[in-house]
């Protein structure tokens, strides 16, 4: 047997999630992975043997600016010994946006890490944190591949009227147009439609992700053809402290009233979403359980703007076959599934509810018109798929260049 290593790095503004995936003769297994939560201080470990083992232990630097740096070393430490069983090939790293230079993933070069760096004020609270991971990931593997996979590039092919912005032309020329988020996930989740629903996957698909970031995709034969997230993660639907969809001329309103560019970003990056509506949390559990009217607004705002965008959406598809629930809230509250497809009926769409209750894959009931599953994403093993294929494709180039030399 053959076997390599994958180590995949997620780095967030307060989070590390890392996960090892061992390729044995093109079977992927996650064998162990880490959450480092900086503010909480501590540590999960998960491991895949008989049973899945979960560790929790505290975690925190004395130099919380070190922390990037504290925590892949721990990770380093704690999974060498498979190494050498399986010889690591790539570390790939989650970096949100790549713009309309990157429509794959890319090994990170100097000049791609330039040029990834020029996208953060598109993604600040993620590709800064993004590239510092990739920053220390390149000094302690100095000889390993280090490897972006892009959350738009799974949205690179849309057609141009899903992707255009109303603005004069040569904005759209100079790359102000609908990128697209969560492409990891979405692209995740066709290939598990590919493998388990055959039936399904060559027709007309939305997905709906929807946890702390959210935002649905529709689908046609796999492909993403159009989606709900923009130019920034600001677009779209409320999120957890984002606002979503927003009339541009409130931000106009707000600067002539003499906020500053940095206080509105604030605003809306970290102050918005159900945090700003309900005044309390940004976690959709806690406001389930609270019985404040405002956390009640929030819920309903939230429900109210995702069933309306996935209206939308099965016009662009020109019709539904399968409505696919997925991320933290997709996947964990059968409240908001049920209050969401509820507002579908329109649509000829009906729960089966103790199936939703119980959180089953397939959720709808045997009269709705189209399917309704939940499918936990994975967009750790989906960067691990990717960067096999992209170390294979090195490795074959490399072997045609020195083939065609000879």
């Amino acid at each position: 047997m053959n076997s390599s290593s994958i180590l995949v790095v997620n780095a967030g503004s307060a989070t590390l999630k890392c996960a090892l995936y061992i390729n044995t003769d093109g079977i992927l297994t996650e064998e162990i992975s880490f959450h480092f939560d900086q503010l909480q201080k501590k540590l999960t470990i998960k491991t895949q043997d008989d049973d899945t083992k979960k560790v929790a232990e505290n975690f925190s630097p004395h130099d919380s600016s070190q922390f990037f740096k504290s925590a892949l070393e721990y990770v380093v430490d704690a999974v060498r010994h498979y190494f050498n069983a399986a010889p690591l090939i790539a570390v790939g790293h989650r970096v949100v946006h790549g713009g309309h230079i990157f429509k794959k993933p890319a090994v990170i070069t100097k000049e791609s890490f330039q040029a990834m760096k020029s996208l953060e004020s598109l993604a600040p609270l993620h590709q800064p944190y993004n590239l510092e991971g990739a920053i220390y990931c390149a000094a302690l593997f100095e000889d390993i591949p280090q490897i972006a996979c892009f959350d738009t590039s799974f949205h690179q092919n849309h057609p141009p009227v899903a992707d255009l912005y109303a603005l004069p032309y040569e904005f759209y020329e100079q790359g102000i147009r609908r990128y697209g988020f969560h492409g990891l996930s979405y692209e995740y989740i066709s290939s598990y439609l590919g493998t388990h629903h055959k039936d399904l996957i060559n027709g007309r698909i939305i997905i709906a992700h929807l946890g702390s970031g959210a935002s649905l995709c529709a689908l046609k034969e796999g492909r993403s053809v159009d989606s709900t997230l923009g130019f920034t993660a600001l677009d779209g639907l409320p999120m957890g402290t984002r606002p979503g969809q927003l009339d541009p001329g409130i931000l106009l309103y707000l600067l002539d009233q003499g906020l500053t560019p940095p206080m509105i970003s604030d605003i809306l990056y970290k102050k918005s979403g159900l945090l700003g509506i309900s005044g309390l949390t940004p976690d959709m559990r806690l406001l389930e359980a609270s019985d404040n009217p405002r956390a009640h607004l929030a819920i309903d705002y939230f429900v109210h703007r995702v069933s309306r965008e996935i209206g939308g959406l099965v016009v662009s598809l020109g019709g539904l076959d399968g409505l696919v629930f997925t991320a933290g809230i997709g996947e964990n509250s059968p409240y908001i599934r049920a209050r969401i497809v509820e507002k579908l009926r329109c649509f000829g769409l009906f729960l089966d509810e103790e199936s939703n209750t119980k959180g089953q894959t397939l959720i709808s009931s045997s009269t709705s018109n189209a399917s309704i599953l939940v499918i936990p994403t994975n967009e750790q093993e989906q960067i691990a798929h990717q960067c096999i294929h992209l170390s294979q494709s090195l490795e074959d180039s490399a072997f045609s260049t020195h083939t065609s030399r000879e």
